[in-house]
């Protein structure tokens, strides 16, 4: 099942905001004691199962079916993006549009063959499984 638009946003945005404050967290981490360089208790999250990823497409590119062990959260940044969860039909989103694609579904996803793309990424895990190419059938929506 695929989220979009509002809960899909929110999702993303949670996912996004996570991740950034993990960065800056480890940002103004420093070596040595951490009571000396902080003030109160702090904590920090190793992102080693988390993966952020800013990923260009031309016009009409995409990728092969795959899946992620967790799910990923993908975020329109620039352009338009077309998706797809294996079963369910091709859709297509526009700058700011987000979809959440949940860990062991077979999706793919892309440009679409008159825009590029620029889109960010959050997988949450570190596996994925690649499978085979997706169709121009497939692409085109039939």
């Amino acid at each position: 099942m695929t989220v979009r638009f509002h809960r899909g946003r929110l999702l993303m945005c949670i996912g996004v905001a996570w991740a950034l404050s993990l960065w800056v967290t480890s940002a103004q981490q420093q070596p040595g004691d951490p009571n000396s360089t902080f003030t109160g208790k702090s904590w920090r999250i190793e992102t080693k199962d988390l993966g952020t990823s800013r990923r260009g497409f031309e016009k009409g590119a995409r990728s092969d079916w795959h899946t992620h062990d967790a799910g990923q959260l993908l975020y329109v940044r620039e352009g338009r993006m077309r998706y797809q969860v294996r079963g369910q039909k091709m859709t297509e989103l526009g700058l700011n549009g987000s979809a959440f694609l949940p860990g062991g579904v077979p999706h793919w996803h892309g440009a679409t063959p008159d825009q590029a793309l620029s889109q960010v990424s959050v997988t949450f895990g570190p596996g994925i499984k690649w499978m085979e190419k997706v169709t121009d059938a497939q692409y085109g929506g039939k």
